[in-house]
């Protein structure tokens, strides 16, 4: 038997033992998942055990988030002693909100913006320590009015404990399909094994025939994630709407934002944070957690001249 030939029949072999651990590892697992499905408690009690376990990851994923993000910015707490009229014109905002008036911070970002963390009862504001020159006191005022309305709707908590579920209800529907995922990928392994195809075509092969498996779990993934970044925007546009309504200033607001837009090329891993909405191309903007800024200027400026119209008189 010339070298050749012998090298064609160690792929194959190769290939037959690769299908049989993989079709072995298939039945195991789908007999994993009988069992479990043998064993089952009451579909309700189940579903409501994961959710609260998803819930239960999400409250902790926030607040570790949280403490993650004032560590990353190594803000530092305002002295009510340093600013007392900025404090003054908050506690004014927050007897305006259904909110305890929130810890100040200040911080030196990547790009100048104001971040609200916590809840009602335990909000932290962290200031970019630029816009205190960069703002009027009026246009940091409805800024701050913004963010307050995003601590009242706990809008953070929200959004992180969705994306708790979505993780979740993706990860079982993941596992139920692991046994077809395990032999559909040994399968296309050992193809390409027994066809002589070198390794970066098999990793390819296989990483497709994985995907074609998991698609549904990929594909609902995705609904859901650009449903909370819907969800996102529209938390945007209510607070803009809130901050408007408590300080009557929405051409101050405005020239805030644009203030910000102008100063502002976030980047990093907290850019998603920041107050910016200048994303090009659908898809962009469908998973952006923020609105177009164009779109944000364009309601408040029609709410300053809805404003300014007065009645004439008779």
């Amino acid at each position: 038997m010339n070298r050749g030939a012998g090298m064609r029949l160690l792929m194959l072999a190769a290939a037959v033992g690769l299908f049989v651990f993989y079709a072995v590892a298939a039945y195991l697992s789908y007999l994993g998942l009988l069992f479990v499905w043998n064993q089952r408690p009451d579909p309700v009690t189940t579903a409501v055990l994961v959710v609260a376990v998803a819930l239960a990851f999400g409250y902790a994923s926030y607040e570790f988030g949280t403490a993650r993000i004032l560590r990353a910015l190594d803000a530092r707490e305002i002295a009510e002693s340093e600013a007392p009229e900025l404090y003054r014109r908050l506690d004014a905002l927050a007897d305006s909100f259904d909110v305890e008036s929130p810890t100040l911070l200040v911080a030196r970002m990547e790009a100048p913006n104001v971040l609200a963390l916590g809840g009602p009862s335990d909000g932290r504001v962290v200031v970019d320590a630029r816009l205190f020159r960069l703002l009027t006191a009026p246009e940091l005022e409805t800024i701050l009015a913004h963010e307050l309305t995003h601590l009242e709707n706990r809008d953070g908590l929200v959004q992180t404990l969705g994306y708790s579920l979505v993780r979740t209800v993706s990860g079982f529907l993941l596992l139920l399909l692991l046994p077809v995922t395990l032999l559909v990928a040994g399968t296309a392994r050992a193809v390409g094994y027994a066809r002589g195809d070198s390794y970066r075509r098999i990793q390819a092969a296989t990483t497709r025939a994985r995907l074609a498996v998991t698609s549904l779990a990929v594909l609902l993934l995705f609904a859901f994630t650009l449903a909370l970044r819907a969800y996102s925007r529209r938390r945007e546009y209510a607070a803009d709407d809130r901050a408007v309504a408590v300080t009557g200033r929405p051409r101050a607001l405005a020239e805030a934002l644009r203030k910000i837009e102008r100063a502002s090329t976030p980047t990093g891993p907290l850019a998603s944070l920041y107050i910016h909405g200048d994303e090009e191309g659908t898809l962009t903007r469908l998973l952006a957690t923020h609105p177009p800024m164009d779109e944000r200027l364009a309601r408040l400026d029609a709410k300053a001249d809805d404003r300014a119209v007065t009645v004439p008189v008779r």
